[in-house]
């Protein structure tokens, strides 16, 4: 394939691109998004993905990266260090990173990836999505970013970016660098498509 660099990890296992997935850990999760982290953390194994995301043990966090682990797939997690006494850090990943800030955080987990996808989430998936989004308009950045719309979680979200098209504060091309399905298999084919013209 050949799409993405190849990254090894601790364990010698390789997995062919990674992908860093957004998503909450919030406990409260309705079933149907449970259900669509272990869709996803099974198809990434599937498909050779490696699996980056912010290292926690609850929530979509935790579904997702137990899933990958159960498969046989490598998780890399990164989690600031003020936050371990906060948040239930997960102890069994191919790797975990532990940073000093927020900032941190995201920086790392973007240079440890290939590219970007959104599951549900609260103000720290949206953080997320917007900042990618950001360096992308700006030309800072040229990997694939994707929303899993499940259950149409991001339909309203959406909805206030076609808005803000119609308002002229967003162009019509920056609305298109977000790629957006319903359907997962579609999704990640849309993702392992994109050639970007540089990775950072």
């Amino acid at each position: 394939m050949g799409l993405f660099p190849r990254r090894r990890c601790d364990n010698g296992k390789v997995a062919r691109q990674w992908i860093c997935v957004f998503c909450g850990s919030s406990r409260t999760i309705k079933p149907v998004y449970a259900a669509a982290a272990r869709q996803l953390g099974q198809a990434l194994v599937q498909r050779e993905l490696g699996l980056v995301y912010g290292g926690g043990a609850t929530g979509l966090m935790g579904i997702l990266a137990d899933t990958v682990l159960e498969h046989g797939g490598e998780v890399i997690g990164v989690m600031p260090q003020a936050l371990v006494s906060k948040e239930v850090v997960h102890r069994r990943l191919t790797r975990l990173h532990l940073v000093d800030s927020l900032e941190e955080r995201k920086r790392l987990m973007s240079q440890l990836s290939n590219a970007f996808l959104a599951l549900p989430g609260g103000f720290g998936t949206l953080d997320e999505v917007i900042t990618v989004l950001t360096a992308k308009i700006l030309g800072l950045d040229d990997r694939p970013l994707a929303l899993w719309n499940v259950a149409g979680y991001w339909n309203r979200f959406l909805e206030f970016l076609d808005y803000a098209v119609s308002e002229g504060m967003i162009r019509p091309w920056q609305r298109e660098l977000l790629i957006e399905e319903t359907e997962l298999s579609t999704l990640l084919e849309r993702i392992l498509a994109a050639r970007p013209a540089k990775i950072l």
